[in-house]
């Protein structure tokens, strides 16, 4: 007989946005670690990943989160986001903050090293598969532009998704296009970032879906607000929710999370 796995000791980065908007998502992430063979943490002192104030050139600030957070998830085998735009921070823009600094570069490397969006640890390196999980719905999945470009996150959550019986995945056109959310770019470029979204809307509901599913929070708030305005019918869900088998509880902008 075989020895038995050793189970990879995860620390959940929850971010901002989960934490204050839907707490659901945080709980299927567990949910999903757990199946995969996990044991799971949440560093009680874990904040912001510090992308507000680098996005914005507070550098300063940005630095003294960063350093936090490098201090909060020390000791752990892996570090999991809900979120590609959280991870790629963590995993990519540190290593700016503290150039020259090769003190600090030695702990952000090795953070980065170990640093990953949810769907991606999950297919990638914990070889998952969602079991006993049903929604019947047709889907369509948004490709954040932090999860694709920076943590190279595409073809795994197609993967876990396909695994859930009764879901039919609708690509819809342009799927790789930017939202227009972009943090604080929605509140500078309001103009631009609406017709974006709009764009992105129309190529949406032209997929013939009825739910739509990304990886990141931010993404998904913009779009179900923007749809929510519009009052068009789409209902929309962070992947994790969907893989943890939460598909029947209220969307985005429906009800409580």
């Amino acid at each position: 007989m075989s020895a038995p796995k050793e189970k990879k000791n995860v620390a959940l980065f929850v971010t901002c946005l989960v934490d204050l908007n839907r707490p659901s998502v945080g709980f299927a992430a567990v949910k999903l670690l757990e199946a995969a063979g996990c044991t799971i943490m949440v560093p009680e002192v874990q904040t912001c990943c510090g992308q507000i104030a680098y996005n914005s050139g507070d550098k300063e600030s940005a630095k003294e989160i960063a350093s936090q957070v490098i201090r909060a998830f020390q000791g752990f085998d892996y570090v999991v986001a809900p979120s590609g735009s959280c991870a790629g921070m963590v995993r990519h823009h540190y290593k700016e903050l503290f150039e020259g600094d090769d003190t600090m570069m030695v702990a952000i490397e090795e953070l980065a090293g170990r640093t990953y969006e949810l769907t991606s640890f999950l297919h990638d390196i914990c070889g998952y598969r969602p079991e006993d999980v049903r929604l019947d719905t047709t889907l369509t999945y948004h490709d954040s532009c932090s999860s694709l470009r920076e943590m190279k996150v595409r073809d795994q959550p197609r993967a876990l998704l396909g695994a859930v019986e009764g879901l039919e995945i609708k690509e819809a056109e342009d799927r790789e296009a930017c939202c227009g959310f972009g943090g604080t770019f929605c509140l500078k470029y309001s103009e631009i970032s609406e017709s974006m979204v709009d764009t992105k809307i129309e190529n949406l509901l032209a997929s013939g879906a009825g739910t739509l599913a990304a990886g990141d929070l931010g993404c998904l708030m913009n779009i179900a607000g923007r749809l929510k305005r519009r009052g068009a019918p789409m209902k929309v869900m962070h992947v994790a929710e969907i893989l943890a088998g939460m598909g029947e509880k209220p969307g985005l902008g429906e009800g409580d999370s």
